[in-house]
């Protein structure tokens, strides 16, 4: 065995290590390629359930008939313009989410009263159910626009809340006091010492919350909608077209798994100390 051989055997065996080890080390490339071999397996499998007949076709396409149905809609205009209004109802949400949520968090971590008055109501809010709020939302805002929106607001803004006070609560109090101690008044240390301190964590969050709010896409879709995937998908359900509904729910894991990844890369290139 060559020097360059041996030295690959003795790396893919650290690497094998390393994956049974309690908390062991990273390796990108292992990662990979056992994503891509457990996603093999699954569609090794959806094939089998299909092909032995343990679940009709009809319920349940081959992967391939929704690849082909998913290329198919991809081409249409019409499927095209409900993925951006979904984006765009997803975003608008999300972004409003945050500017309330942020500051909200940051307060309630530093201020007892803000803590003591708002604590006990997003508590309590953040337990409801949004689908069970959404024909209450729809007398507030109507059918228009506001309604969606709020569907969505409401499953990521009072969650957001807690995660951003929790991350501003596991800064050092130490940090702090040294920020008092040189004069720092306290706009001056949420600035330039909570925010910058806490953003790692804050960016991971925003991640998550981010991927709860595509989940509630469709219950924001599918009442009183003319457009987005959700209105599209529930459409579909009518008439019993299995590949179309699959379809349309794999473009949101798509979109939702390409986003995920690129806030990922961006958290791994600004947080290169973690």
């Amino acid at each position: 065995m060559t020097e360059a051989a041996s030295e690959v055997v003795v790396r893919g065996r650290r690497q094998l290590v390393s994956l049974l080890t309690f908390r062991g080390r990273r390796h990108a490339r292992a990662d990979f390629v056992l994503g891509v071999i457990a996603f093999a397996i699954f569609i090794a499998a959806w094939y089998f359930i299909v092909i032995a007949g343990i679940v009709p076709e009809r319920f349940l396409p081959l992967p391939s008939t929704v690849i082909q149905t998913m290329l198919r809609l991809l081409t249409e205009s019409h499927f095209l313009n409900d993925i951006w209004v979904s984006v765009a109802r997803v975003w608008g949400a999300f972004l409003l989410s945050v500017v309330f949520a942020v500051p909200i968090g940051v307060w309630m971590s530093n201020y007892r009263l803000v803590a003591a008055l708002l604590e006990p109501i997003v508590d309590f809010i953040r337990y409801l159910p949004v689908p069970a709020l959404v024909p209450l939302l729809i007398i507030w805002f109507g059918i228009g626009e506001a309604s969606k929106i709020a569907v969505l607001w409401m499953g990521t803004f009072f969650q957001l809340v807690l995660l951003v006070a929790d991350d501003a609560k596991r800064i050092p109090r130490e940090f702090v006091e040294s920020g008092f101690t040189l004069g720092a008044k306290p706009f001056q240390i949420t600035r330039d010492i909570l925010l910058p301190a806490m953003l790692p964590n804050l960016v991971d969050n925003l991640r998550i919350t981010l991927g709860w709010c595509w989940t509630w896409i469709i219950v924001a879709e599918i009442v009183a909608a003319k457009s987005g995937i959700g209105h599209y998908i529930w459409s579909m359900r009518r008439f019993l077209k299995t590949p179309e509904v699959m379809s349309g729910i794999l473009v949101i894991g798509i979109i939702g798994l390409l986003t995920d990844q690129a806030i990922r890369a961006w958290h791994r290139r600004h947080f290169r100390y973690l």
